[in-house]
């Protein structure tokens, strides 16, 4: 008997002064048996870092050729991919050629590190992947709950996460950016 997804539902509130993005969401998100909290809360804070009306969750760990998170246009196509994790460069490669821009989430503290060592060559090639590495998730991963009130508010690249429990703040490293 195949397990089921855990679902999590969301009260979620931006504050985004680097883009002028305030807005309030109710998500529902669907954890997937394999994943982890701390993988759960990273597809979240991408969300947060490129929320707009199209930005939607694919279904990442259960389908190859999806994305945790894409957005398209009006016609279908796909202007933006989020995965998060430490995929093959090969994934990422494929993922270029289906979308006009590529965002790699990272985490895991020094496998993330060493992944990005291992495989900065190849990417920095690529003209339009975005990597971010988020180096220190053990909070976020700690204030997971199936029924989560949370707010991000983000200022010159500082992202202050708060909840019930308190607040904390969470560090984005920028590897390299799209052109």
């Amino acid at each position: 008997m195949a397990l089921k997804s855990t679902i999590y539902k969301i009260d979620l509130n931006i504050a985004d002064m680097d883009r002028h993005y305030y807005q309030q969401h109710t998500l529902t998100l669907a954890k997937h048996p394999s994943e982890t909290d701390e993988r759960l809360m990273v597809r979240l804070v991408a969300f947060v870092l490129y929320a707009s009306d199209a930005l939607l969750f694919g279904n990442g760990l259960s389908d190859d050729d999806e994305p945790d998170l894409w957005q398209k246009d009006l016609t279908g196509a796909i202007t933006r991919w989020i995965c998060v994790g430490l995929p093959d460069e090969r994934d990422i490669r494929k993922a270029c050629g289906r979308a006009s821009e590529v965002v790699q989430v990272l985490y895991g503290g020094r496998t993330a590190e060493v992944w990005w060592t291992q495989n900065s060559k190849a990417i920095l090639k690529l003209n339009n992947v975005t990597v971010l590495n988020l180096p220190d998730t053990e909070q976020l991963a700690a204030v997971a709950e199936r029924g989560l009130s949370i707010s991000f508010t983000i200022q010159d690249q500082q992202i202050l996460v708060s909840h019930a429990g308190g607040s904390f703040d969470l560090e984005v490293v920028r590897l390299k950016e799209s052109h």
